[in-house]
């Protein structure tokens, strides 16, 4: 813990570990030392505190297959080089997601309990076993008296000698047959030499197995003592919900024998829900014990955490999480549950001071699209919901040598040096440092919690996926209860049934059940003990919820945070619109040089800090000077040119698919130049949610057209003033400005996704690669990639004085 003063002494320029990452694509792999020099030496230039290295798919001529000597060695290369650059290098113990590759044979991959079901007569069948596919496995046989679906009971059909022996009875009767089955699902996304089976996520052996063949060389590869962490991304074993030895794990976990009543998980008969949610927490327990702990033991062996998203499939509970070093989420959405809520929920409850996200996972399609301020709109995003390090999604490895714009990840950003806007880099992601570096001081104030109806999510799961417990849970929790919460000023936490034997029911002044919800015994305790000890339990948090420091209007998040001797809110806008809040004592603003005030207003998806004052001051007003008219000119590279504003590229056919810079100047006059002076381009143009149609609604955008398209450098008389990317789109000119003539110059920097629209060669790429090696990806929505675009000065700027 610190002290406020500590905190604000730090926040202008915090310690280096709370800087943003990113996550970085080798494909193929097809790796070159000097690349590798290259790009982390342009991260460490740009502010970015390190990088995790992810193998992926193809995109050229293979040098270094996974797991080759080649390819280790490179990894080595890489981490002793992001060391001397004071970068923190992770390294991804596999290629793709989730865990798996040719070392995975069919004793360890993953396997999902298939279900044959058909009608039969009342004459006696015997059925032989036969392996359909490559390890099928009978695991039992049922018979119950009626039609399809309708009959009350079954029993266990006897099998001798590989024959399943339907005795005669009455007609008609359904048989159901149990097998267990290799899901078949292979490594996502996987590089060259990567490609096999994805592993059971609940076989010790199988995590062992993986560990000896793949992660242990990365690991030493790269040298334990240089590595920040080793990383498991999302679970995604769509289907994986068996594995050998169930029967024997079941019967101890739950003191009942699974066999006779194996087919309840699939046909609704007698007891059949609790016997549901006896089976989803067995195999929760499983992938905690033989997946989660094998790889933390190991990892920990070596002096090196071990970070997981602990979300999907298998259903790993929000408690799960525990048993992993450091804890990472995913997904925007501060009012509603995404997973980095699951995450940073953990992270509160069990002792992690810093939580992380995978952030910018499908920020504004196609790649190249992004501005800096879908950037730190979706960033606010995840701070809101409790995150405090960002690791990006991401920066592609490309060869500087390549042909047109180089190479991309198939979905997501790419958020390189090769972005035309990459000048302000270093302050937008400056900026997100300091964020995040001030998010980990104190401790969150959370005072209301959101119970996790995990035991209906395990019965109820549906047929889509039925193992993401999260999944089913957020369907479960009513998007009210997060929004009421969070439009009301006030932040939560999710607990489960296992937090509740760590959290204090005196510590818990309101906890929100969703309406219907199964709770096991130990629970219920815990209920009542809250409800003892003065807190209240309730379905719905309208009309319960405590008054909050400070009272947002719509569209404003507030995170408040706990020092030694006092408090600060982070404040941030998600909205399109300017907002305003007003405060019942004054509030010092961090991210401002303004005197404290009684209000406040934020910008379009502009954050403030603040903090108690004693007493308000006197804020500056702003009287206008006059709009920057004049003989403006624009010059691209050395072809200058009369242009008049605002001045839209797309507009010019010659410009389309231009990406890159310009630089507009003018000269204007000044009579005097006191006061502060600054440089306004207007508050930019909101727009409708769906106004790009083609995005998914996972996309994130900033829903606004900005007045400069879309980062800008500000000179004045050759002096910078500073860089612009997002509201409000004003710079102060103070100390530039002169009486007389003064000249202005503003660099405008547009996105790659101009040139993208008209780069032939990634398509070609995505072709010669999936013929030499398969369909491994598809390039997502490259087609828009010049729809709905502004590059260029789109508005004339105006002088404000402040007085």
């Amino acid at each position: 813990m610190a002290t406020v003063d500590d905190v604000r002494r730090q926040f202008r320029n915090p310690p280096p570990e709370a800087r943003p990452m990113m996550r970085w694509w080798w494909f193929g792999p097809s790796i070159d030392r000097d690349e590798i020099d290259r790009e982390l030496g342009a991260m460490a230039a740009a502010g970015l505190g390190g990088a995790e290295v992810a193998f992926v798919y193809p995109m050229g001529p293979v040098t270094a297959p996974f797991g080759s000597p080649e390819l280790l060695d490179l990894v080595g290369h890489a981490a002793r080089t992001a060391r001397s650059l004071g970068l923190r290098l992770d390294v991804t113990l596999g290629s793709g997601w989730s865990y798996g590759g040719p070392h995975v044979g069919i004793e360890h991959a993953a396997r999902q309990l298939h279900w044959d079901r058909r009608e039969i007569g009342a004459a006696a069948y015997d059925v032989p076993i036969v392996a359909a596919w490559p390890g099928d496995e009978f695991v039992a046989a049922f018979v119950g008296d009626g039609s399809l679906g309708a009959p009350s009971s079954y029993v266990e059909v006897p099998v001798r000698d590989g024959v399943i022996e339907v005795p005669a009875g009455g007609q008609p009767r359904e048989v159901l047959i149990a097998t267990s089955r290799v899901t078949g699902q292979n490594v996502k996304r996987a590089a060259v030499g990567a490609e096999g089976h994805t592993l059971d996520h609940y076989s010790a052996a199988a995590a062992n197995e993986h560990i000896r063949r793949v992660a242990e060389p990365l690991l030493q590869a790269a040298t334990p003592e240089l590595l920040g962490s080793v990383f498991c991304d999302s679970l995604e074993v769509y289907k994986g919900d068996w594995t050998p030895g169930i029967f024997e794990e079941f019967a101890k976990r739950r003191g009942y024998d699974l066999r006779p009543r194996l087919c309840e998980l699939f046909v609704a008969r007698g007891e059949w829900r609790q016997l549901r949610i006896d089976f989803g927490r067995t195999l929760s327990e499983l992938y905690e014990d033989n997946f989660l702990k094998v790889f933390q033991q190991w990892a920990a062996g070596h002096g090196v955490p071990f970070r997981i998203q602990s979300y999907g499939e298998p259903p790993a509970t929000m408690s799960s999480y525990r048993f992993a070093d450091m804890f990472e989420g995913e997904g925007w959405g501060w009012t509603r549950i995404p997973e980095t809520r699951w995450a940073s929920s953990a992270a509160n409850i069990y002792g992690r001071s810093v939580v992380s996200a995978e952030v910018w996972t499908w920020v504004h399609s196609p790649s190249f699209r992004a501005t800096p301020l879908d950037l730190q709109g979706e960033a606010h995003e995840h701070f809101l919901s409790g995150v405090n390090q960002l690791i990006g999604h991401g920066w592609p490895y490309s060869p500087t040598d390549g042909p047109g714009l180089g190479w991309i990840f198939y979905a997501a950003g790419a958020l390189d040096d090769r972005n035309p806007w990459w000048p302000v880099a270093t302050d937008l992601f400056g900026s997100l440092h300091r964020l995040s570096w001030l998010l980990q001081q104190g401790t969150p104030v959370r005072p209301v919690k959101i119970y996790i109806p995990a035991s209906d999510a395990y019965a109820d799961n549906g047929v889509d996926e039925p193992n993401n417990l999260y999944r089913v849970v957020r369907r479960l929790i009513p998007e009210s209860i997060p929004r009421t919460i969070r439009e009301a000023g006030l932040d939560f936490d999710l607990i489960d049934d296992d937090a509740t034997s760590v959290v204090d029911p005196a510590d818990v002044p309101l906890i929100v059940v969703p309406e219907g919800s199964t709770t096991p015994p130990d629970t219920r305790r815990w209920l009542d003990a809250v409800i003892a000890s003065g807190g209240q339990v309730v379905s719905d948090p309208a009309g319960h919820l405590p008054t909050a420091p400070i009272t947002p209007p719509p569209g404003v998040g507030v995170v408040h945070r706990r020092l030694d001797d006092g408090e600060f809110y982070f404040v941030a806008n998600t909205s399109a619109e300017s907002r305003t809040l007003t405060f019942d004592h004054p509030m010092e603003n961090w991210t401002a040089a303004n005197e404290p005030t009684l209000s406040l207003t934020l910008h379009p998806y502009e954050s403030a800090v603040l903090t108690s004052a004693t007493a308000a001051g006197t804020q500056p007003a702003d009287q206008l000077v006059g709009s920057v008219d004049g003989s403006w000119s624009v010059a691209f590279d050395n072809n200058t040119r009369p242009v008049t504003l605002p001045h839209r590229w797309e507009d010019d056919p010659e410009l389309a698919t231009y990406s890159g810079s310009a630089t507009y100047e003018v000269e204007l006059q000044l009579e005097q130049t006191d006061g502060r002076l600054l440089l306004d381009f207007g508050p930019g143009e909101p727009v409708a949610l769906d106004s790009e149609p083609y995005l998914p609604g996972n996309s994130y955008r900033a829903l606004i057209i900005p007045p400069v398209g879309v980062a800008a450098e500000i000179y004045l008389n050759d002096k910078p003033c500073g860089t612009l990317w997002a509201p409000p789109y004003r710079v102060d000119v103070t100390d530039a400005a002169r009486a007389g003539a003064n000249v202005l110059r503003i660099v405008v920097h547009n996105t790659a996704a101009n040139a993208l629209s008209a780069d032939r060669h990634l398509l070609e790429t995505e072709a010669d690669v999936t013929a030499e090696f398969g369909r491994r990806f598809d390039l997502q929505h490259v087609e828009h990639a010049a729809d709905y675009l502004h590059s260029g000065l789109l508005a004339v700027p105006r002088l404000v004085r402040q007085v």
